[in-house]
């Protein structure tokens, strides 16, 4: 069982620019409140196998939670899938695609997916993530245009 929500935005920013923040997925406590701390391995420009580990607080909860990239091509896709053994995991990524006047469309999306209780859990918690993502993808917007 599994429920998926995005959001497009788009950047006025270089879509180099913007893959290059999006790739470093330790940006992503400037966007993602849920997000505590974030770590990357191994050091250097983020490429298929590399991992970020992550501390994350959902609905009260701290879990930990890891995830490796699975693709990357520069400067247009990222995609990430979760290795860790949690109630919901996600699988999802970015596409970017160049706009006219040196902007960027961003697309995110994640597909959840619960195991053991977290299949009760799932419902409410892809409502939750699809009601956020509109406002998940301006904090995304916000941040990138700050950086």
């Amino acid at each position: 069982m599994s429920g998926q929500f995005e959001a497009s935005v788009e950047v006025d920013r270089p879509v180099e620019e913007v893959f290059a923040y999006l790739a470093d997925g330790r940006h992503d406590p400037e966007f993602s409140p849920r997000v505590l701390e974030i770590a990357k391995t191994p050091d250097g420009p983020t490429a298929v196998g590399t991992v970020f580990r992550s501390t994350v607080k959902d609905a009260g909860v701290k879990t930990s939670r890891e995830f490796r990239i699975t693709d990357v091509e520069a400067p247009r896709t990222v995609r990430w899938s979760e290795q860790s053994k949690n109630l919901i995991t996600a699988e999802g990524g970015y596409d970017l695609e160049p706009l006219p006047d040196g902007r960027t469309r961003v697309r995110i999306f994640n597909v959840l997916e619960g195991h053991g209780l977290g299949k009760v859990l799932l419902g409410p918690a892809v409502h939750a993530a699809r009601k956020d993502a509109p406002d998940f993808g301006r904090r995304i917007k916000a941040a990138i245009e700050r950086s």
